[in-house]
């Protein structure tokens, strides 16, 4: 069916010789994951020094070019957002974290970082050689048009979305190699039940989204519950373009809520950069590729085509916060949790929205190792925590005790108003704190 593909197609063995010893080789981000190139090149431990390895996110639970080389000596990984497998690296001392704004990345790639050699996971191609990116679009197409050498990895089981104007694929004739071979399934990534605190922070949300909202959702129990507050709502005409696609906007599909009726951009059509969910979510990409726009990062974490649509709403986690608006929302003390990500792009995206709105949803404490209550609404951001948000950025803050508007308050007003969300054991320290700093 390929025959002038043909001489593209070896083994993983064979195209990993493509890396040299002092490259950078990007893996991707998300769920999509290049298995066969990466234990290909790990095979290659012995024979290279000084290997660069870019990734991000990643939910698998091996990486084999970490593993077998723990002592360094010829990989290093690097990281632009921690999942949940590489948490694990980190507390072993295995992974480099490279901080970023999502959608700063393509222009990273095209103007200040080398990339030598991109893995690219593809799904299995039609018959006219075109690929979908599967679920994770990413910023795969300025990456390899940047790489010395590019290798499809052919996934069987990728969604085959191209994207209804072929957003999401790419073509055999853009590799220099392509292999192939047996994978396991795709990873998946489940929710806890739904706590009390997630459900009172859920009602808040839920009570100022307006009919025909465009909603970016964050992957976790909050956005998750408040989706499921909203199939069961009379709202009606809702819309989707959030980073990452999750089983929160299949359970809005499925209650009949998601039209994208009423978007001003992409109508009709749910728009995303990645997918990671269960396997009913993927199925769902794979039987109806007419209803998605999977983007690039360039497209979909845009500010200025998010402040384009009306009511454009954000509904993201976070740390902590301070008296003043501050956020965390990636470490804790000098501890690496994940990444800022896209949150300051659609928190600047729902800011810049007529009716717009951007939520940072958090727990107003938590129990420390030793079961102590400590708060996560603080005087200040404490050192070697990280400032994700800055006061001027965050709109909304949504703990299980209400929902506060920072925007347009002075730096009093934004302290009174973040004491009365936090949790009452910690009112009176915090009221003092402000006294003292704030008059």
């Amino acid at each position: 069916m390929f025959g002038e593909y043909k001489s593209k197609f070896v083994t993983p063995e064979q195209a990993a010789q493509a890396v040299k010893s002092g490259d950078w080789v990007d893996y991707g981000f998300g769920g999509g994951f290049p298995d066969l190139m990466d234990k290909a090149l790990a095979g290659r431990r012995d024979e290279l020094t000084d290997v660069k390895i870019r990734g991000g996110l990643v939910i698998r639970p091996r990486i084999e070019v970490v593993e077998c080389d723990p002592e360094k000596k010829a990989f290093t990984y690097y990281s632009w957002h921690i999942g949940d497998y590489e948490r694990k690296l980190q507390s072993r001392g295995l992974v480099q974290f490279m901080p970023m704004i999502l959608r700063f990345l393509p222009d990273l790639y095209r103007y200040h970082i080398r990339v030598d050699v991109a893995f690219v996971p593809v799904s299995t191609p039609d018959d006219k050689g075109y690929c979908s990116l599967g679920i994770s679009n990413y910023a795969w197409r300025t990456i390899f048009e940047n790489a010395r050498t590019v290798i499809f990895e052919i996934n069987e089981h990728l969604p085959k979305l191209h994207g209804v104007d072929g957003s999401h694929r790419v073509h055999l004739s853009e590799a220099d190699y392509i292999v192939e071979g047996e994978h396991e399934p795709l990873p998946v990534r489940t929710y806890k039940e739904a706590s009390e605190t997630d459900i009172a922070i859920a009602r808040h949300v839920v009570k100022e989204i307006p009919d025909g909202a465009v909603l970016s959702l964050g992957v976790g129990g909050v956005p998750f519950t408040v989706a499921k507050m909203l199939a069961e709502s009379d709202l009606k005409d809702l819309g989707c373009w959030t980073g990452t696609i999750s089983d929160a906007f299949l359970a809005l599909h499925k209650a009949g809520k998601l039209t994208n009726a009423r978007k001003e951009i992409d109508k009709g059509l749910s728009s995303w950069n990645l997918a990671m969910g269960s396997q009913e979510l993927y199925d769902w990409l794979d039987e109806q590729p007419n209803i998605f726009h999977p983007g690039d990062v360039d497209y979909i974490h845009s500010p200025e085509r998010m402040s384009s649509m009306k009511n454009f709403i954000g509904i993201m986690g976070g740390v902590q916060l301070d008296l003043m608006g501050q956020e965390n929302a990636e470490s804790a003390g000098k501890r690496q949790l994940s990444g800022i990500g896209g949150q300051l792009d659609f928190l600047e995206g729902a800011y810049r929205s007529e009716g717009g709105k951007g939520f940072i949803c958090l727990n107003s404490a938590r129990k420390d190792k030793e079961g102590n209550l400590k708060s996560n609404i603080v005087p200040f951001i404490p050192g070697g925590s990280v400032v994700s948000g800055p006061r001027t950025m965050i709109q909304y803050v949504a703990t299980e005790y209400g929902v506060v508007k920072l925007s347009g308050l002075s730096l009093r007003e934004r302290a009174q108003a973040m004491i009365s969300i936090a949790h009452p054991a910690f009112h009176a320290e915090l009221e003092q704190y402000a006294r003292e700093t704030f008059g």
